[in-house]
């Protein structure tokens, strides 16, 4: 019986929306690179098809080469300031907004109309605009990087401080708590841990409007790195490029 107990338990590792251990989606996930890296290696290509697709092994030297001989690592340190500048002010200006008009339904009402069309519209459209505005040095490129982010980073912070308990909220108004106290004491922290998830997603957002931000008159960072690399025909620069940015 016992034994007849333990069978019944094991899950297949077809069955549907069956939980596997964690051995085997470790190992899943490690052959499915192994497999993936082992055919972009190993695959017979032409010198034409080598020159624009080259190996894994091709990148990882390039991508060593550019940072011990072609000072690779100041263009990286470029491109995490205007990331990191522009997702901090994004925050700052996400996160009053998002809050207040979670738990302010007249707050959302009156914002809502603003932000919902901005959230739709592409960020490169901006771009002769913030070259208009600002030229074509830094500002441009951080204030794109903080259009492609502000708008759904509003909308995401106003989700999770609705997931807060409505219980906490009516509790702490029964113990006398002010409006302020109740934003500052209870919905912040409750929501702390669904805004720190939010901001680690939009920060990878971010990261992607990295190579669109460098790529107009930009003289350094990884985009402008791999754009000059895009007029010499150097894949394997861009791609380097790209393994530093993921």
């Amino acid at each position: 019986m016992a034994a007849i107990s333990q069978t019944s338990k094991r899950v297949g590792w077809f069955e549907f929306q069956a939980t596997l251990p964690r051995w085997a989606r470790m190992t899943l996930g490690a052959a499915a690179w192994v497999i993936f890296l082992g055919v972009w290696q190993f695959a017979p290509r032409s010198p034409e098809l080598e020159a624009l697709l080259p190996t894994p092994l091709t990148v990882v030297e390039t991508l060593y080469n550019l940072f011990a001989e072609k000072g690779f690592a100041t263009d990286v340190w470029q491109s995490l300031q205007r990331t990191m500048l522009s997702f901090a002010l994004a925050i700052a200006v996400a996160m009053p907004i998002g809050v207040l008009m979670g738990s302010f339904p007249a707050v959302e009402a009156f914002l809502n109309p603003i932000v919902s069309p901005f959230r739709y519209l592409p960020a490169p459209s901006f771009i002769p605009l913030l070259l208009a505005w600002f030229g074509t040095g830094n500002e441009q490129k951080i204030a794109l990087l903080f259009i492609g982010v502000v708008w759904f980073l509003i909308s995401l912070l106003m989700d999770d401080t609705k997931r807060v308990p409505i219980d906490f909220i009516d509790t702490s108004r029964t113990l006398g708590a002010k409006h302020w106290q109740v934003v500052l004491r209870v919905i912040l922290p409750c929501a702390l841990p669904f805004f720190i998830d939010t901001m680690r997603q939009m920060l990878a957002v971010s990261w992607t409007y990295l190579v669109i931000a460098e790529i107009v008159a930009a003289t350094d960072g990884i985009g402008a790195v791999m754009m000059r690399a895009r007029r010499l025909v150097r894949m394997d620069i861009i791609m380097a490029g790209i393994l530093t940015i993921g």
